[in-house]
């Protein structure tokens, strides 16, 4: 029965933990980019857009469907990195284990 009372207590600080990353996740901020620079998209670790910068010098075009394709692909790229910043994070979590994609915790 030890081990049982053992593995509750890892069990609980295994969600403990788990609360902090995901508060700091949801605290976190990363800007993807694209077009050289000229938009930037930044996400919370919820994936919300926290923030969106173009450059004036694209609106010179009248092309807008290159603005539209370029904040496409900055949000893109901030999603990319929000997801590497997760799955690092989680790996720190759970001590390396290798979960499968998808895999939710807590249990």
């Amino acid at each position: 029965m030890k081990n049982l009372g053992k593995m509750m207590k890892q069990a609980q600080e295994m969600q403990e933990k788990m609360g902090r990353m995901q508060e700091e996740l949801q605290n976190s901020e990363h800007t993807g980019t694209s077009g050289g620079g000229l938009v930037h998209v930044t996400l919370n670790g919820k994936f919300e857009m926290r923030r969106l910068k173009i450059d004036p010098s694209i609106f010179s075009s009248d092309d807008a469907e290159m603005v539209e394709d370029l904040v496409v692909a900055a949000f893109n790229d901030a999603k990319r990195k929000v997801d590497e910043f997760s799955k690092t994070e989680m790996g720190k979590l759970t001590g390396g284990l290798d979960l499968p994609d998808g895999f939710k915790m807590p249990f």
